[in-house]
């Protein structure tokens, strides 16, 4: 197998991972009565990418998620063609995670939080909800660009990645679900129908993502 579909099928399962994991908290909350909580979910989802970038770092640089990776294309890192086949694997696993979640609960449960699909508190506005996961998504490419990328960066692997999405959710989880991430969202979305706001989780992840990067590789990485 080449080493760019080997890279694709990484993205595909570290994606699938994090969203298996990520929204089948949610479900598991409305499940149980909301017994896990914002603090659960936020462990949950935070551990998840943690393991799922360290397991594919190696494989795929552990993307995990079209904002990252826009991150690399605009900053001349990754050529279209390989960012959109990166793009391509995140989404097919983050769909393939979503239709698991939505086998293994019940439709009464699954319903009641579309899948752990992300959408806006209905206070926050289309506005407001896509500078959140700009603000949020731009602090998730800034670690992973400063713990990944950088080879000054302190080895180790994902956790300071998982950490941020942790943080992130305990923060904007409750506006905005705190995605962070465009596959996150489209792959409960495919899976429930549920396209609330969908825009919101790309134009906000897009642009934080390519601000970070653009600001970490043109200022602040070392040139040799």
């Amino acid at each position: 197998m080449q080493d760019s579909m080997k890279a694709c099928v990484a993205e595909a399962v570290g994606t699938f991972f994090l969203v298996f994991i990520g929204a089948g908290s949610i479900c598991l909350d409305a499940f149980t009565g909301g017994r896990v909580g914002l603090l659960g979910i936020a462990v949950a989802a935070g551990l998840a990418l943690s393991v799922a970038v360290s397991a594919t770092l190696a494989l795929s640089g552990g993307h995990l998620n079209p904002a990252v990776t826009f991150g690399f294309m605009v900053t001349g890192r990754m050529d279209r063609r390989t960012g959109l086949s990166y793009m391509v694997a995140q989404l097919i696993g983050a769909a393939v995670g979503g239709f698991f979640l939505r086998i293994l609960f019940d439709e009464n449960v699954w319903q009641a939080r579309a899948l752990g699909t992300p959408d806006l508190h209905p206070t926050v506005k289309f506005g407001n909800g896509t500078f959140i996961e700009a603000v949020l998504t731009f602090l998730l490419v800034f670690v992973f660009w400063a713990t990944v990328v950088d080879e000054r960066a302190p080895k180790i692997a994902g956790f300071g990645i998982g950490l941020t999405l942790g943080a992130s959710i305990l923060m904007g989880g409750a506006l905005t679900g705190a995605s962070l991430n465009p596959a996150r969202t489209f792959g409960p979305a495919m899976a429930s129908g549920h396209w609330n706001n969908h825009l919101a989780y790309w134009i906000g992840p897009l642009l934080g993502a390519a601000a970070a990067a653009l600001l970490y590789n043109g200022v602040l990485l070392r040139r040799r």
